[in-house]
């Protein structure tokens, strides 16, 4: 019972210490007495068979003592991974579990000689309760404890987070922030907003409206590994990517809003040079920046294009899948991980027989995948993916650091064979409301190759300035370019930036004062 939640403990922790049937069957007697009031206590004690308090005293409900060892291993077994520490050291363990939607307090007795732990029900006395386990001790529980929280059944709690939906959509905002103990809150042009009149929700409601919605796949991978990742839709109105968590005040969501259509490069404002790149039949094409950074939506773009101009078979493989694409003048494959595939690694490696021409992997996760896409973008195919890094130098690091040292020489030729472009961008504020992105482009010619075959990253950069009229940029020349368009303020270009010395030099020799905080030449 992981955290405290399973079902089963009566049946699963005993018998994994391999107790008799009959103490098996007393403690069901002890939990039976406990949520009927019969019994006020269970007391557990080395070297002592099980026992509960009872109005006329304490009475021994098995007959087998515990030792100590078999004592830490069942309380190890109801705790969460958390508390799993203290319960090995036998100190101070405290914590909350629930049985059959019954919260009980695990406690030590700390003046106790022996190891001696007591539970009972717990009562919630409110936030200030000075016998309340304190963080995600008690909270780590199943969505499944309360399948729909407060709400009468699943149609009403999948309504509830679908008026929140449709407010997130309404009011253009890129995400909404489900957390316990606050409102709703969403992410508005780069701001959080809590949403006015929306009363603080709780741990159980969050997991009833979630749960509602959250595919059976997902519900076992919560209660596993109590993170998951999913996509809703609301017909007509949009997709979501929906990150469910927890945290240590309890469930917890952050909701990302996907158009239910896909965007074009004329709308985001993708370069001809970055637009030429969908013309290439083989090669590795990076698009990188740090989470919420726009990388998915510039990927839809560029997918799209392709989808527009050619007649290739396009495979795409999500985590979960945001945009939707249907095969225009392509045909497209749409797997997400989890569902059609089990991993990045498997469907990357599978989809060399499934005859592509072009390959988006959503995420290079790891030194397999990485390996993988780039054998693939060598051997005639073209490859997008995405990393969370903020320039193109530190990609390029990145792709190579992963790798053990007596393979990186061989990585960075396939590298300067394979990798044709990178581009790194980052969401910044507009003046007025929403947010644009800021691009640095990398654009691999003969010179950069060289450079990445040799070991020399550091002086990209300087090939990005020298060759703009290729169509490369720095990070920093597209933020003052947003500046100069009036889009951006400079303090929001400043606080953008990477390299912040030299922004702040470029916006004040072009007349753009700065008031931002450490921005002093």
């Amino acid at each position: 019972m992981a955290g405290g939640d399973r079902s089963s403990f009566a049946h699963g922790s005993l018998c994994a210490l391999r107790l008799p049937v009959n103490a098996v069957a007393q403690l069901d007697r002890v939990l039976t007495r406990l949520e009927s009031g019969a019994a006020s206590q269970v007391l557990l004690e080395a070297d002592a068979p099980i026992r509960c308090m009872t109005t006329t005293g304490l009475v021994a409900v098995t007959q087998q003592a515990m030792t100590r060892q078999q004592l830490l291993t069942l309380v190890g077994e109801v705790a969460a991974p958390e508390e799993r520490e203290s319960v090995a050291a036998a100190t101070a363990i405290r914590f909350l579990y629930t049985f059959n939607g019954q919260r009980y307090l695990v406690g030590q007795d700390a003046e106790s000689s022996t190891l001696k732990l007591m539970i009972r029900k717990w009562v919630e006395k409110g936030p200030k309760d000075p016998e309340a386990p304190t963080g995600a001790r008690h909270l780590r529980r199943r969505a499944s404890d309360v399948p729909f929280g407060p709400f009468a059944d699943e149609a009403a709690a999948r309504g509830a987070l679908e008026r929140l939906l449709r407010l997130q959509v309404s009011r253009g905002a890129a995400d909404l922030h489900l957390r316990t103990g606050e409102p709703p809150i969403i992410r508005l042009g780069g701001d959080l907003i809590r949403i006015e009149g929306d009363a603080p929700l709780d741990s159980d409601t969050i997991s009833g409206m979630l749960w509602a919605i959250m595919p059976d796949k997902n519900k076992a991978e919560f209660d596993e590994a109590w993170d998951t990742d999913f996509a809703y839709e609301i017909s007509g109105l949009s997709r979501y990517r929906v990150n469910v968590l927890r945290d240590r005040h309890g469930v917890a969501s952050v909701i990302r809003t996907i158009a239910t259509g896909t965007v074009t490069v004329e709308q985001m404002g993708i370069s001809p040079e970055v637009q030429a790149l969908c013309n290439l039949t083989k090669g590795l094409v990076l698009v990188t920046g740090p989470t919420g950074s726009g990388k998915s939506t510039t990927l839809c773009a560029l997918v799209d294009l392709i989808n527009r101009t050619r007649s290739d078979h396009i495979i795409t493989i999500e985590d979960p899948i945001e945009f939707v694409h249907q095969s225009k003048k392509c045909l497209i494959t749409q797997r997400q991980v989890g569902t059609h595939t089990q991993s990045f690694k498997s469907a990357l490696r599978a989809a060399l027989r499934e005859d592509p021409d072009i390959i988006l992997v959503g995420e290079l996760r790891d030194l397999e995948t990485i390996a993988i896409a780039l054998e693939t973008a060598e051997t005639g195919h073209l490859v997008f993916g995405t990393l969370h890094t903020s320039t193109a130098a530190s990609t390029i690091n990145r792709i190579v650091d992963q790798f053990p040292a007596d393979r990186q020489e061989q990585i960075r030729i396939m590298l300067a064979e394979s990798l044709k472009a990178v581009v790194s961008q980052t969401l910044c504020k507009k003046i007025g409301g929403g947010r644009v992105a800021a691009r640095e482009i990398l654009l691999v010619n003969k010179a950069v190759s060289a450079l990445i075959r040799e070991g020399k990253t550091v002086q990209i950069p300087n090939v990005i300035q020298t060759q703009r009229k290729l169509g490369m940029e720095s990070l920093n020349d597209a933020l003052l370019t947003l500046v100069k368009q009036n889009l951006v303020e400079p303090e929001e270009a400043y606080v953008r930036s990477v390299e912040k010395k030299d922004m702040a030099v470029k916006l004040r020799s072009n007349g753009f004062a700065l008031t931002v905080a450490g921005s002093e030449e």
